[in-house]
């Protein structure tokens, strides 16, 4: 663990989901391989796959496939069908996530969802799991993928907590990846980096600390 003193008095959190809640890339990964399959072009490798968990999709279409705005239309469709109808639940959650969620639940402290990923299969996933009963708002990408960007996504997470009358003015995001430290630090929201993850060791960058295990999160949260 860092040596970083992390205050303990926040007055809400928000969780990133792929990586950092579930082990999401099982069910990614399957469904871009159907979708390269199906537009006839090659499959990357498992580990050139696992590059796409996390940041959003139409970014790494045009990023890591260079594929142009109609071809990303065009695969989204084809990797979303799949997705939905088989990958959204084989999202099995990261052990000690479950009690993690709980304790900060319990401590009365408010929860928030902020995921890439769009809100329909993000609540599959933690229903699956039973977990959707700790979150207070579940904020994640639009179904047209135009409110896609981390900083979009922490922003209208913090807007609806602020409907609901939550205290927005010291909250934390725990997430694996530098679009989750960068997307939050926008809105001045620190990050704790969830090692865990998908993310490489340089991703921690900005990032206010690096907690190895949920139970490491607990304590720089709650003390």
């Amino acid at each position: 663990m860092p040596s970083i003193a992390v205050p303990s008095a926040y007055t809400c959190v928000l969780f990133d989901l792929d990586g950092t809640i579930a082990d999401s890339a099982p069910g990614i990964t399957a469904s871009l391989g159907y979708m390269f399959e199906k537009l006839g072009l090659p499959v990357p490798s498992a580990a050139e796959l696992l590059a796409w968990v996390g940041p959003p999709i139409l970014d790494s279409f045009r990023d890591l496939a260079g594929m142009s705005e109609i071809e990303s239309a065009q695969a989204l469709a084809i990797y979303r069908d799949h997705y939905l109808a088989n990958g959204a639940k084989d999202s099995p959650v990261f052990d000690g996530v479950p009690e993690l969620l709980r304790a900060i639940h319990a401590s009365g402290m408010p929860l928030g969802l902020a995921t890439s990923k769009p809100e329909f299969p993000a609540s599959v996933i933690l229903d699956h799991a039973n977990l959707t009963q700790y979150f207070r708002v579940l904020a994640g990408a639009s179904i047209d993928e135009i409110r896609s960007a981390k900083a979009d996504i922490v922003e209208e997470a913090l807007a609806r907590f602020r409907k609901i009358g939550v205290d927005t003015s010291r909250p934390v995001l725990v997430g694996d990846r530098k679009h989750d430290v960068e997307g939050a630090a926008v809105h001045g929201v620190p990050t704790i980096l969830a090692n865990w993850g998908y993310g490489a060791a340089a991703e921690a960058a900005g990032a206010i600390a690096v907690a190895e295990t949920p139970d490491d999160v607990r304590r720089l949260i709650l003390g």
